[in-house]
Parts: C-alpha cells; sequence; structure tokens
C-alpha cells in the first residue's frame, strides 16, 4: 500500500466529504503505532458490509476448488501462497505476483494429479484439497482487504495515517471502513516482517 498525500491538497472539499461521514480510525505513523494496535479491537469495530460479503464468498470458493482437486488443491493453493511470496520478495507488481501464484500453482496441481492418478478419489483428500484451498484463500481476502491507499492526515498530534483512504468512492470507502475483516486484520500492521511481505509488500518495504 502507498500512502497517498493527495488527501492533504484537497481542501474545503475534503473537510465537507469527511463531515457527512465518521471518522475513519486514525493509523499513527512511528512508535505511537504500537499503541494504536493494542487498542484495535475496541477501536475497530466494524459491521458486516457487502465487502465482507464478496470477500466470504470468494474465500469459500477458493476452498472448495481446492477440496475439488483433493490433493493436487493442496499443492495448488500452497504453491499459490509461495509464489506470491517469491513474487513479492524480488518486488514484482501485484498483477505480475497474481500471475506467477496461478500458474505455478497450476503446474504443481498438474504435475500432482499425474503422479497421483488413480488415488485422488479417498475422503481425506477432500480435506487436504480444501486446506491448500483455504490458505490460498485467506491470502487474497488479506491482500485484497488491506490493500486499500492510505490516507495521510497531519493534526497537532503530528501525522496519522487514515485507512482507507477519503479518496476512495464513498460508496467503497463506507463498505471498507466499517468492514468486519478490516477491522480484525489490524494488527498485520506490526505482525512479522516475513507475513507483510506476502499481504502487504509496498509497507513492508517502506520500513525497510
Amino acid at each position: 500500500m502507498v500512502i497517498d498525500e493527495e488527501d492533504t491538497n484537497h481542501g474545503p472539499s475534503l473537510v465537507a466529504r469527511e463531515k457527512k461521514t465518521a471518522a475513519p480510525p486514525t493509523i499513527p505513523l512511528g512508535p505511537a503505532q504500537d499503541e494504536f494496535c493494542k487498542d484495535s479491537p475496541a477501536r475497530l469495530r466494524g459491521v458486516i458490509t457487502w465487502f465482507d460479503a464478496l470477500l466470504v464468498t470468494l474465500w469459500a470458493v477458493v476452498t472448495a476448488l481446492g477440496a475439488r482437486r483433493g490433493l493436487s488443491g493442496l499443492v495448488w493453493g500452497l504453491g499459490g501462497v509461495v509464489a506470491c511470496f517469491l513474487a513479492n520478495v524480488v518486488g514484482a507488481g501485484a498483477l505480475i505476483a497474481t500471475s506467477l501464484a496461478l500458474l505455478l500453482g497450476a503446474a504443481l496441481a498438474l504435475i500432482t494429479r499425474r503422479l497421483l492418478r488413480g488415488h485422488l478419489d479417498r475422503p481425506w483428500h477432500l480435506g487436504a484439497g480444501a486446506l491448500g484451498g483455504f490458505a490460498l484463500g485467506a491470502v487474497l481476502v488479506m491482500t485484497l482487504t488491506l490493500g486499500f491507499p492510505i490516507g495521510l492526515r497531519v493534526g497537532p498530534e503530528g501525522r496519522s495515517g487514515v485507512y482507507p483512504s477519503t479518496s476512495l468512492t464513498p460508496v467503497l470507502y463506507t463498505a471498507v471502513r466499517d468492514s468486519v475483516l478490516k477491522g480484525s486484520l489490524t494488527s498485520v500492521w506490526q505482525a512479522s516482517p516475513t507475513l507483510q511481505l506476502l499481504i502487504m509488500p509496498d509497507q513492508a518495504r517502506r520500513h525497510r
């Protein structure tokens, strides 16, 4: 995610728009961010929005695809996660990372299916495939949830980030701001560098 400094140059139009909506939670930049994340459950208590419903549906579909593929689904899901991480490590963009994840995961799944042909109808294979799809779906959901721009607000206490940025369209801004998933994933901003590199590569590189 890239801090969108344009939010600070909108002048009166931005102020007027902010008055029409509830103030979004701010993300202090620097040491104060630790204290913010400690209180995040109380500050970021959202409601279920259409954005949550869309992401949960995506998660369920990816999980079902993994289960349908059996053991190859397990390889497909985990291979996709590894491919995303490797693409982020080398600094590839989101489109390249997604394409690489899909191609590598599909290739691994095809190889696994051919090697295990005739042994993919056991019940536990469905669970293994669902696990792979669940893992890949989780990464996709977290990336989409935390992938919007961060707005920059300058106040008496210094700079603070506002997520999501108020530059989003009103419908999308409200849905993401009030999202239960967004509120529950706030701790990722203080997670390990490895997880941040997988989910939020731009922010991980910014703090290096």
